[in-house]
């Protein structure tokens, strides 16, 4: 009789999978039956010569369907480790809301020794493709899947709501620069770090290639819908991301940003190699840091282009890794805060008044080269705190300095982190003790404000009889969006957030035109079981969101606030040689503007640029060219939040300086916050105005200057079809004298070569325009 069921099951699972394959394969038909350019997001590239299908996942306005009670993203990290087998309270697949979410990230994979895309060995213990939770409902395996753990569940639920997607997110603050191994220790591989950038600075392409392809392997294996990159972090900023990382990172830091930009170009060309042969659209995101300093070494995250959204960490912005008590995820600056006024922000005039850490600055830098609709907002589900704390208003912009830091830190002076009860989320330093953090899930955090001591702490390692000392009170600033609880006996202040300002942080998401939110982490919501007169793990503030959006307007699809030219031409723009860390100050790159029409671009020719209000409207250059700001969106500090998104700018080439068919002109910028690539490029001459290819922009054609398109669209490939040299391809090897045609130019190998890519690498001599 056992085996009949198993057999009828094997049938049931059979049939369905023919079912999928057949809506599948309809919906790749279908969705190549469209016009896929149309569904293009603004300002995203296309792999060359690949028809990638974008209408799987995207409207005719570039916009991603996610259901119809789904206008913007609810995307909810959901963690490998909420197991319940140490005997804390679990979270599983099945706890999820999954009817108020649109997106899940599995957080976290890792890159091997192999630099592939990895989880571990498989077998019974490993949680994300061998582990199974006997007795739980919910948790029952799904026998169509090969695999057990998360990945069973998390398709076994999608199959009950197909317009969830869930993509592999990779890396984390533990397992940037190494991998936690099956035993819980610590591997130095590299990871990221040495994946994608050689010791002495280069790309590292040959373990880009093997990541990326691993990568790919690996969705399709797991049933996942794309990947997201956790990078913590390509920046040239010394002593960033993980301290036991420092030693490998510092020595790259001059190369990670190129490492970055070339990981990112390689995950998105093949991943739309993928789409194009599976007929759906595989997504791309990043968790990128919000904080001005870590920002600042991250050149102009050129990399925004190459992504479907970013999900922008906007949280840890205070925390006791230093002394300055603040909020961990402020919305807007106060003009208070302790860490900026000590540094001088607020009373330097070059810096504008403007405070940068606080959410709406970090969604402007984004802004600068996205649309609002391809940016997410982060929230933290959890606390930040610290103890002893001395001045401030309830603790608000007060210090904490603790007299010693946690062991492996890698900090001499840090913060007087809250501990004990009060720590209930802590991890451990190198010796194993408590870190000092105040890290609390938020349905702890809601007990301490009630006076409640949950039941569950027990499992923590606390006496079922422990008691609070102390009151809680919450306290809340309407400026900063920003509530906080406050122990005056104790001198304790914990970040929190609730639902008023979740709640406020969602309306600025339908007002600024946002794509969405992104959680860290879906374990921290809360509900409350008036059984036990406690607050619990529950979905209290995802319902919140998904309240506040399902019934909202469609989000900013589009880049520009002003009308750009429908006819662009062929002239790309990018950003190189800045200066390194902290010397990178005031910031200034070197603009490079590429020639690649057939038409020589006059002297006298304008330019003119947006570029974010996360900077002041001071830009200038050093080159002579008479660089101005024309048109300022915002002014004055940002106190209460930025009023607009960008500032113009204009330029000339000197009368005496035309830009030569293939070749360039570098114009020495200068700004003094930091801002994503500035975009809506325009340049007019010969009484003509016209948008720029290299920008992407939607619903623009490529044409030569003075007449006549060149067939292509800024989506896609460039050029007249008139190059007789094959197509460069990235992965193709080359030897000397093989002669290659790309960006409407034929190019010669010196010698041999794979992956440099023709104009950026000295190997390849461009033979002139074709």
């Amino acid at each position: 009789m056992l085996s009949r069921i198993r057999a009828r099951a094997m049938l049931a699972a059979t049939a369905a999978a023919v079912a999928g394959l057949l809506i599948s394969t309809l919906s790749a038909t279908e969705s190549h039956a469209e016009d896929q350019s149309a569904c293009r997001p603004d300002g995203m590239y296309r792999t060359p010569g690949v028809d990638v299908p974008y209408c799987s996942v995207y409207d005719s306005d570039g916009r991603e369907k996610m259901g119809a009670d789904h206008k913007r993203r609810v995307i909810g990290y959901f963690t490998s480790w909420r197991t319940g087998k140490d005997g804390t309270p679990g979270y599983l697949a099945s706890n999820i809301p999954w009817d108020k979410v649109t997106h899940l990230n599995y957080a976290f994979a890792h890159v091997d020794k192999g630099n592939k895309l990895s989880v571990g060995p498989d077998s019974a213990n490993n949680p994300s493709t061998g582990m199974t939770w006997p007795g739980v409902e919910g948790a029952e395996m799904d026998p169509a899947f090969p695999y057990k753990g998360h990945f069973n569940q998390l398709n076994k639920f999608k199959k009950q709501h197909p317009n969830v997607k869930t993509l592999i997110s990779v890396g984390g603050w533990a397992e940037t620069g190494g991998y936690l191994d099956e035993n819980g220790g610590r591997v130095k591989s590299g990871g990221f770090y040495s994946m994608a950038t050689n010791a002495d600075g280069s790309v590292n392409q040959a373990g880009i290639n093997t990541f990326a392809d691993s990568a790919v392997d690996f969705i399709k294996k797991y049933g996942f819908n794309g990947v997201d990159i956790d990078y913590e972090y390509p920046t040239s900023m010394k002593d960033a991301g993980h301290p036991q990382d420092w030693p490998l990172a510092n020595a790259r830091r001059g190369g990670l940003n190129k490492g970055y930009a070339a990981l990112m170009k390689t995950l998105r060309e093949k991943l739309d190699r993928a789409s194009a042969a599976d007929g759906k659209h595989y997504l791309l995101s990043v968790a990128a840091p919000s904080s001005g300093y870590l920002l600042r070494g991250m050149e102009t995250y050129q990399t925004t282009k190459y992504l479907d959204y970013v999900n922008i960490m906007s949280y840890d912005l205070h925390g006791a890794w230093n002394e300055f008590v603040g909020p961990n995820a402020a919305l807007y600056d106060d003009g208070k805060d302790a860490e900026l006024a000590k540094w001088g922000v607020y009373t330097a005039s070059q810096y504008g008044g403007l405070g940068y850490l606080n959410s709406d600055w970090a969604y402007h830098y984004f802004r600068g080269s996205m649309p609002a609709g391809r940016i997410n907002l982060g929230l933290p589900y959890y606390t930040r705190g610290w103890k002893n704390v001395n001045g401030g208003k309830n603790g608000l912009w007060g210090t904490a300095k603790a007299a010693s830091c946690p062991a492996g830190s890698g900090l001499t002076e840090c913060g007087d982190g809250a501990v004990g009860i009060d720590n209930l989320w802590h991890d451990k330093d190198d010796n194993g003790k408590e870190s000092p953090a105040g890290s609390n899930p938020m349905w702890h955090a809601k007990n301490l404000e009630k006076g409640v001591v949950g039941d569950y702490v027990t499992r923590y390692g606390f006496p079922a009889d422990t008691k609070l000392t102390g009151s809680y009170a919450r306290n809340y600033d309407t400026t900063l969006t920003a509530p906080w609880l406050w122990n005056a006996d104790k001198k304790v202040f914990l970040s929190t957030e609730d639902e008023q300002s979740v709640k406020t942080k969602a309306q600025y998401v339908v007002d600024k035109g946002l794509g969405g939110t992104m959680i860290w982490e879906l374990a921290g919501d809360y509900a409350f079981n008036a059984g036990k007169g406690q607050y619990e793990q529950g979905n209290t503030l995802t319902t919140a969101l998904y309240d506040a959006f399902k019934a909202a307007p469609a989000y900013g699809a589009k880049r520009a606030t002003t009308q750009l030219p429908t006819e662009a031409v062929d002239l790309d723009v990018s950003f190189r040689d800045f200066p390194l860390g902290d010397s990178n100050y005031p910031i200034s790159p070197k603009v490079n503007i590429t020639n690649n029409t057939k038409t020589a671009i006059p002297g006298g020719a304008e330019f003119q640029f947006d570029y974010a209000t996360s900077s002041p409207n001071n830009a200038k250059d050093q080159s002579g060219w008479g660089l101005k700001v024309i048109r300022s969106d915002h002014t004055g500090n940002n106190i209460g939040g930025l009023k607009g998104d960008y500032h113009r700018t204009s330029f000339k080439l000197p009368s005496w300086q035309s830009v030569a068919p293939g070749a360039s002109v570098t114009v020495d910028l200068v700004y003094y916050l930091p801002t994503s690539t500035p975009s809506n490029w325009t340049v007019s001459f010969s009484g003509k105005t016209y948008a720029l290819a290299g920008d992407l922009a939607r619903g623009t054609t490529i044409v030569e200057p003075g007449g006549g398109t060149t067939g292509g669209t800024t989506g896609g490939t460039t050029g007249g079809g008139q190059c007789t040299a094959p197509a460069w391809d990235r992965a193709a090897v080359y030897n000397g004298g093989a002669t290659v045609s790309h960006k409407s130019h034929t190019w010669k190998a010196k010698w041999w070569t794979q992956g440099g890519e023709p104009g950026a690498d000295g190997v390849w001599q461009d033979q002139g325009a074709c």
